[in-house]
């Protein structure tokens, strides 16, 4: 842009006869000009790359790797349907949410990632009755804030099975002293009895204190011009 300029200002500034000097000092700050614009040009066109950025033949880090799959509460998509299987007559938009749980690896085959705290969080759902009506409700889930590795449910029935086995046998007091520890540094405590069997869909249950809370809430059902029933947990028609 400027080199195209040069000849031009060069033929101005000889027919207006200016000194030797000024001609000299004008076109040398048309070079450093030229230089700058030519430097500010490839500055902006080279790629900075950021610190995390990572190419296709990084490798990651071990520890890393470790401190990712440790069982702890991170974002997982959740089918609807699967906390609420009652409800499959309906669609729901969304069909899954984002909710925090517990997810992650054990150390042990016989561990399970599994909540030690939870907490309810509501959301609001479109729900569709194909053919007949849609309408906006609110919806309760559970999300987790701890968690922590503890025996599979069925390694504990089992265990439990066989130390009743080993009483009606007669074994000695010290096996079932082993056992109960083993299941003791598998992390088992504390652990709680279910909530009703009949309908434990309905029921949310904390694993610290064992007890056991309605899944739906008031606002739910009466979202449905319906009123929750606190001891069975569902939503029943007023009484009149």
């Amino acid at each position: 842009m400027f080199e195209n300029k040069s000849p031009h200002l060069a033929s101005w500034i000889l027919k207006r006869r200016l000194p030797l000097h000024w001609i000299s000092n004008t076109m040398n700050f048309i070079d450093s000009l030229t230089l700058l614009f030519l430097t500010l040009s490839a500055v902006k066109s080279a790629h900075i790359p950021r610190e995390t950025e990572r190419g296709p033949h990084d490798v990651i880090p071990l520890m890393e790797v470790y401190n990712k799959s440790l069982c702890q509460p991170r974002e997982l998509l959740v089918e609807i349907l699967q906390e609420y299987p009652e409800e499959v007559e309906h669609i729901f938009i969304p069909s899954c949410v984002v909710l925090t749980r517990c997810a992650g690896c054990c150390n042990d085959e016989m561990l399970q990632c599994m909540p030690t705290s939870t907490y309810n969080i509501t959301m609001e759902i479109k729900r569709i009755k194909p053919q007949r009506q849609q309408n906006d409700i609110f919806m309760s889930f559970t999300e987790h804030s701890a968690c922590e590795c503890r025996l599979k449910k069925e390694v504990k029935e089992q265990r439990e099975k066989k130390s009743r086995k080993g009483k009606g046998k007669g074994q000695k007091r010290k096996r079932k002293k082993n056992s109960d520890k083993t299941i003791h540094d598998a992390v088992c405590e504390p652990c709680c009895d279910q909530c009703s069997e009949r309908r434990k869909r309905l029921f949310v249950q904390n694993p610290v204190t064992c007890r056991c809370s309605c899944k739906h809430t008031d606002e739910y059902c009466k979202e449905r011009q319906l009123e929750l029933n606190e001891r069975t947990c569902k939503c029943d028609k007023p009484r009149r």
